[in-house]
C-alpha cells in the first residue's frame, strides 16, 4: 500500500469532535446533515477509481452503523465539497454512486448516537481501487459495498471524528 496516501477534510482534523453541521437531523440529534468536504492526496498508481464509507463501530447493533458509501467516482477525482452526501448527489462527479446507508437511504447520514452513550467514532475512508466500477447491485447494502472494496482495495486512508450527546 502506497504510504503516502492521506486523507483531509477543512471541516475537522483527525481526532476532533464532529462538527454539529455534520450530525444527523434524525433521532433527536439535531445536526444539519452535510456531509464534511473531504481530500485525498498520494494514491497509488494503478487507481481507477475511489471509494469513500463513513462508519461507527461503536453504534449499539452489534455490528456498526454505515453512516455513508459513496463509490465508482472517479479516479481524477481528488476532493468531494461540503454537503456533496445529500441524496440529489448533484454536487457528486459523473458518475458516482451513493449506497444504502443503516438509515436506509443512499445519502450522507451524519453522526446521531444514543444520548448518554460514550462519544462514538466516526471513520471517514478513502479507498483506492483497481477497477473503473464496482459490480454491485443498486440496492446493495453498505456491508456488501464493502466486500466489493476490499477485493478492489490497492490502498486506504481514514480520518476519525468523535461524537457524543
Amino acid at each position: 500500500m502506497a504510504q503516502s496516501f492521506a486523507l483531509t477534510s477543512s471541516d475537522f482534523k483527525n481526532g476532533d469532535t464532529l462538527p454539529k453541521k455534520h450530525v444527523h437531523q434524525a433521532m433527536g440529534a439535531g445536526g444539519d446533515n452535510l456531509s464534511p468536504s473531504l481530500a485525498w492526496s498520494g494514491a497509488p498508481a494503478g487507481t481507477k477509481s475511489f471509494a469513500i464509507t463513513a462508519y461507527d463501530p461503536d453504534a449499539p447493533t452489534g455490528s456498526g452503523w454505515w453512516h455513508w458509501v459513496v463509490y465508482d467516482i472517479p479516479a481524477d477525482t481528488t476532493a468531494l465539497a461540503q454537503g456533496a452526501g445529500n441524496a440529489a448527489g448533484a454536487s457528486l462527479p459523473a458518475g458516482t454512486k451513493q449506497g444504502r446507508t443503516d438509515f436506509g437511504t443512499k445519502e450522507y447520514g451524519g453522526a446521531a448516537p444514543p444520548p448518554g452513550d460514550k462519544p462514538h467514532r466516526y471513520i471517514f475512508k478513502v479507498y483506492a481501487l483497481n477497477t473503473d466500477k464496482l459490480d454491485v447491485p443498486a440496492d446493495a447494502s453498505a456491508a456488501y459495498v464493502g466486500f466489493m472494496i476490499h477485493f478492489a482495495k490497492l490502498a486506504e486512508a481514514e480520518l476519525v471524528a468523535t461524537y457524543g450527546r
